[in-house]
């Protein structure tokens, strides 16, 4: 673990540079590809402070012309939504909501890999405008897979929000980032099976997720 946190530089963000994300160069390996940077994100969304300072940013994108019912968060960034829904509150934000709140939820995945809601949500979800706010977006699959059932329960996706993306749209929606592929230097997410690192046989340096990375001890 040491050697990792020895390679680690961190990068403030263009828009604050009191949002910090932590960059650890290697080879890791996601649920979807194989990349060649750890972005650690946990301190914007688990610190008070740094998770209200990107909620400001991340407002910004549904100041005007957009309806907002309810945030659905993934990716444990449930802090970031809460402060994003208080926001969207002080803005003035329109809600066709009937409790003229801003609901904050969050899926369950189950063990096939779905994104689902429970019963006691659905009501959050059927005929409501909603932002889905997430923490790392690498190939858009997640983004995808949740917007996908996002519709499925009746739910109109206004806007997609995360801290890091490495693509610009997903099924014709812009994502809106605080930080974008191009803010890490040589950043590169390769396809499984043309990973070069992988060709060159460099062992992996873990696998990782938005939640954190898991070592792979190498032999």
């Amino acid at each position: 673990m040491s050697s990792l946190l020895e390679r680690q530089v961190k990068i403030p963000a263009k828009v604050n540079h009191k949002i910090e994300l932590k960059a650890i160069p290697g080879h890791f390996a996601t649920n979807h590809s194989h990349i060649n940077y750890y972005l650690d994100i946990t301190p914007i969304k688990c610190r008070h402070n740094e998770a209200q300072l990107a909620a400001k940013e991340f407002v910004k994108q549904y100041m005007h012309n957009h309806i907002v019912d309810t945030i659905v968060c993934m990716d444990g960034c449930e802090v970031i939504g809460a402060y994003l829904a208080e926001e969207l509150t002080s803005m003035g934000i329109m809600c066709l909501n009937s409790h003229e709140c801003v609901n904050v939820i969050t899926p369950e995945i189950n063990t096939g890999g779905q994104v689902i809601f429970r019963e006691n949500v659905e009501a959050m979800l059927r005929n409501k405008h909603v932002v889905l706010l997430i923490a790392s977006a690498t190939t858009g699959k997640t983004i995808e897979q949740s917007m996908q059932a996002i519709q499925y329960y009746g739910g109109m996706v206004e806007g997609v929000s995360a801290i890091f993306a490495a693509v610009e749209e997903v099924n014709g929606i812009k994502i809106d980032s605080i930080y974008h592929v191009s803010d890490i230097n040589d950043y590169q997410n390769y396809e499984l099976g043309k990973c070069p690192y992988c060709q060159a046989n460099h062992k992996l340096d873990a696998i990782v997720n938005s939640y954190g990375y898991s070592l792979i001890e190498k032999m």
